[in-house]
């Protein structure tokens, strides 16, 4: 709130414009303006000291000398993060036994922390489905966690395949349309040519429906004057 922090240095302080302007990143004209209170729109102040971005002894030493720059805080430290299961959407949460079920079946390979870290959710509850004491084992139905939105295929395809390599095993690879690829590239380009000829076929029979139509209007047209 650069303008709403020139208004109130203005207001309440003796700084000079210049020293605002650099401070608030603005130009002099505009700030010019908030002290003529002839700016489009009226600022409602905002004080920087509050909002931890200046100190009063730094304002005081701007005060004292014009050409001094002053020095803006450091802003506090965002809150980050910590490291911990992902966040699933509460309407994801009941799929995800299905997917870690699913892991555990087709990729033995992937640790369960790694699992963990993919699903968003804990050892224990890995291995009370590997061990089936899971307490809804009865209802569980292993699902791809892509499929249920858990995950998506290239984070899914990332831990597989890091997994298999720190196993010392083939990733697998995703074969499915090898042998169909060609059949199918034939098929997209018969069908582009054939799109292009039905194509061309309608705009030869509109332009001799037109060449017809201009005829039979056309005053010095030889039909005209036949019964």
């Amino acid at each position: 709130m650069p303008h709403a922090t020139a208004s109130w240095l203005v207001d309440n302080t003796a700084l000079s414009f210049d020293q605002i302007a650099e401070f608030c990143g603005l130009h002099i004209l505009e700030v010019q303006a908030i002290a003529d209170d002839t700016a489009g729109t009226k600022y409602t102040g905002r004080d920087p000291v509050r909002a931890h971005e200046i100190t009063m002894d730094e304002i005081h030493k701007g005060e004292a000398n014009p050409d001094y720059r002053l020095k803006m805080l450091k802003g506090p430290e965002p809150v980050r993060r910590t490291k911990g299961p992902r966040y699933t959407p509460v309407s994801k949460r009941q799929d995800k036994p299905d997917g870690i079920a699913w892991i555990l079946r087709n990729h033995p390979e992937v640790s369960d922390g790694a699992i963990g870290k993919l699903i968003g959710t804990t050892r224990t509850t890995i291995a009370a489905i590997r061990d089936r004491t899971h307490w809804n084992i009865s209802n569980i139905v292993p699902k791809d966690p892509v499929t249920l939105g858990l995950c998506s295929q290239r984070e899914l395809d990332a831990l597989v395949s890091k997994a298999a390599k720190k196993a010392g095993i083939e990733a697998p690879t995703d074969s499915r349309l090898d042998g169909d690829r060609e059949a199918l590239i034939e098929e997209l380009r018969r069908e582009r040519q054939d799109a292009a000829r039905r194509a061309e076929e309608a705009l030869k029979s509109e332009a001799e429906l037109i060449s017809g139509a201009a005829k039979i209007l056309d005053p010095f047209s030889d039909n005209q004057g036949q019964v």
